[in-house]
């Protein structure tokens, strides 16, 4: 099994430092989540319904019906490769360690192309082409235009394009989920997640956007129930929540903003990619910063193989001023 960020109880384990005592900047996740109000006493005491409004909700905010509520974008990530044909698969690199693994798994051939550009990936000539909008980690974003070529390109040679977008909700305008499974790209498949941007991870909520084809073989595969009652009422009050929404796309813009001036003057031009969500810091001292934070009860996201690290955003103003003296510190030590 894969490792990830959130780990936070081996990391507890190895530096001696009390588990409430961490700052976790290691996912990437809004530290200042949608705030969930009491649920529904029967979303608890039911079995989950699939016509209680979810589909239509996201269908509204996403704007595209042709969808598939799921457990996480990490359930379609494991089952997709099962239900496609055998096949190569182009991959710019570096990106979220999962997706190669499922696809390898399900006995695809792979072709990892580290800091490809999307030309260059179409250019291998594989039937498939999988990457991530904006990327995990580096936060490389493509352009809306750029992908529905390359889905049209894909089209012409039998391919199919698979765009993860669990990071695109703060900054959604160069997202294709409208147009996954429709006339216009219908060899486009799209997943989204609402562990990232509206900060629930522990729901387990995502969304896959597909031809109809697809999606009913997919929910056969994942089977009923795929999420759970709370989960869905979850889900459905964030996706509705329009006001929070707007305001907090604008918080994380500005929150964005301020980790990358923070983290400047550790990486020069290498920060040059990112997410309001995170900010990519590659360096080749990357385990000597990923340790001398995680000393200090900062956690990291540790990327050894690219090599780099990925850091999330604080939540308040508190944990700001830790990272900044901990930044600070290691920059005259």
């Amino acid at each position: 099994m894969l490792e990830h960020g959130g780990r936070l109880r081996p990391a507890a384990a190895r530096w001696g430092i009390p588990l409430a005592d961490w700052l976790d900047l290691s996912t990437g996740i809004n530290p200042r989540g949608w705030p969930v109000p009491p649920l529904p006493a029967d979303c608890w005491r039911r079995l989950p319904e699939d016509d209680d409004g979810l589909a239509e909700t996201a269908a509204a905010y996403y704007g595209n019906a042709s969808l598939l509520p799921v457990a996480g974008s990490q359930a379609a990530i494991q089952s997709l490769p099962l239900l496609l044909p055998r096949a190569a698969v182009v991959m710019p690199a570096p990106l979220y360690a999962e997706h190669p693994f499922a696809w390898e798994r399900a006995s695809h051939k792979v072709r990892r192309l580290p800091g490809a550009s999307l030309t260059r990936a179409l250019a291998a000539m594989a039937p498939n082409v999988l990457l991530c909008n904006p990327n995990n980690p580096t936060g490389r974003a493509y352009a809306r235009d750029e992908l529905l070529d390359a889905a049209a390109q894909l089209k012409k040679r039998g391919g199919t394009l698979i765009v993860d977008e669990a990071f695109a909700d703060a900054d959604p305008d160069g997202c294709v989920a409208p147009f996954a499974g429709t006339a216009a790209a219908p060899n486009l498949i799209v997943l989204r997640s609402l562990g990232k941007f509206f900060g629930l991870a522990g729901a387990r909520v995502g969304f896959v956007f597909a031809g109809g084809e697809l999606l009913a073989r997919l929910a056969e595969a994942l089977g009923p129930w795929a999420l759970s009652g709370p989960a869905r009422a979850a889900a459905q009050g964030a996706l509705a929540d329009r006001g929070w929404q707007a305001a907090t796309r604008a918080r994380l813009i500005a929150d964005g903003e301020r980790l990358r001036a923070l983290l400047a003057p550790l990486a020069g031009d290498g920060l040059a990619g990112a997410s309001p969500l995170f900010r990519w810091l590659p360096t080749e001292r990357a385990q000597t910063l990923h340790d001398f934070l995680a000393a200090r009860g900062i956690l990291v996201r540790l990327f050894a193989d690219v090599p780099g690290v990925r850091v999330g955003l604080p939540g308040d103003e508190s944990e700001w001023q830790r990272l900044a003296a901990a930044i600070e510190e290691w920059r005259v030590k």
